[in-house]
This record gives structure tokens, sequence and C-alpha cells, in this order.
């Protein structure tokens, strides 16, 4: 698990917010921020014990994003915060499909970065090259741009989506799949 997630979750888990964590720590909300989005990835030594205390967790997992087998005394066991999404539907990881929102039941996340998130089942082979075989569950953040580079769940022409990295160089938009076949 990424060292920004672990960080996230611990911090709400113990309802503690990031002007409370920067406080705790010696940093500015926005730094703390930055930590749990993985803008800022090599923290100081002092930092880092600063911030193990505060989260209750072992130093090592603030460096190696693991939890080791034996925690010090007196500290929490990781237990991430886990949320319900619903599943929605498909999408295509091929050519654009005709996609209904049809509720499928529900799947459970950690992610929640104060995001609305749902999950869609693939249809489809374009994506395998990205780990996105046919039959996937993917989760899906509600968004109303995309980075180049990303790989998102797009609306073509209104009405059919498709699931592709996207990229954009000035006024020209590409859905491109990422395939071993």
């Amino acid at each position: 698990m990424d060292i920004g997630t672990i960080i996230r979750n611990r911090r709400l888990e113990l309802n503690l917010t990031l002007e409370e964590i920067g406080n705790a720590v010696g940093v500015s909300k926005s730094t703390v921020q930055k930590w749990e989005n993985g803008f800022i990835s090599n923290m100081k030594r002092d930092k880092i014990s600063a911030l193990a205390k505060v989260l209750n967790i072992n130093p090592v997992t603030l460096i190696t994003g693991e939890y080791p087998v034996s925690l010090p005394e007196g500290a929490v066991p990781y237990n991430p915060v886990m949320h319900r999404i619903p599943i929605l539907g498909d999408i295509a990881a091929g050519l654009p499909i005709f996609s209904e929102e049809n509720y499928e039941g529900y799947t459970y996340t950690e992610l929640n970065h104060g995001g609305k998130y749902f999950a869609l089942k693939v249809k489809g082979d374009s994506m395998t090259a990205a780990n996105i075989p046919d039959g996937s569950l993917v989760t899906v953040r509600v968004q109303p741009t995309v980075e180049n580079g990303e790989i998102a769940a797009v609306r073509v022409n209104h009405d059919t989506f498709t699931i592709k990295r996207f990229k954009q160089e000035k006024n020209i938009v590409m859905l491109m799949p990422q395939s071993y076949n």
C-alpha cells in the first residue's frame, strides 16, 4: 500500500484533521495533504518520527508502506477505512458501448479522497496491458477533467462509454487502448 494512503486512512480513523496532524508534526496542513497525495515522498527523519507518533504506527511503516509482523507496544494495527460504492453496470474496453446505469449491488474500496466513486464491470480486452482484463471491476472517481496519461472512463458522443488511456495534444483528444493483442 502506498504511504500516502496509509497516512490518510490513519488520520481519518483517528478523526484528525490535516491541520491537527500538521500542528503536531510541525508542518503546514498543505504539507500533510501533499504527503497524503504522494506529491512529497521524501520526509525528513524527525517528521517521520513525529508523524508515526501522532498516527500511532511504527515509523518503518511510513518508510516502507508495510506493517511489521509485531507492532510496538501500544500501537494500533492498521485497519483500512473501507467505503461501500455502487456497481452501476458495464464499460467497454474496446469499441464504445451504450451504457445504461444499472445498479448491480455494491463493492468495497479503501479509496475516498473526498470524491464520488462508483464501480463498473469491464467488457473487452483493449486494456489488458494496463492490467484491466475483461470481466474485471474498475473503480471510477467522478471528475470534470482528465489529466494527460491517465486511464479514464470516458463518454463518447453523449451516450457511449469506454475505458482508455487519455491523451490530448492541443485540440486533439486520443483515447488509446493498451492491449497485448
